[in-house]
């Protein structure tokens, strides 16, 4: 049977003294606001969501929950889409929050 790897989008933290660097797993929310890791089955899906400058790790799906599980992240995303609605400029300034009226003045003695 053939192994399959997942394409796995990590962040490269350069060493301080210079002489390596650190990858650390990038875990992403649900729509429940739950937390999961994702994986994708190439770098090009990789690339075309998370653009192509997006370092990544190739991983078996057992090591991957290896690496999450003592995170509390039970949940795993193979080749997700993006969901969130796209950002826009809103269309008014928010109104200033009202002041506060005082219930009850204090004298001073």
């Amino acid at each position: 049977m053939a192994r399959v790897l997942w394409h796995v989008p990590v962040t490269v933290n350069p060493s301080v003294h210079g002489t390596g660097s650190t990858n650390a797993l990038r875990l992403f929310r649900l729509r429940d606001g739950r937390r999961c890791a994702v994986g994708f089955s190439t770098p090009e899906a990789l690339a075309a969501l998370l653009g192509p400058d997006q370092a990544y790790a190739e991983l078996g799906e057992p090591a991957l929950r290896e690496l999450t599980a003592p995170l509390g992240v039970d949940t795993l995303v193979l080749d997700p889409r993006l969901v969130a609605p796209p950002v826009t400029a809103p269309s008014a300034p928010p109104a200033p929050a009202p002041t506060p009226t005082p219930t009850a003045q204090l004298q001073h003695r």
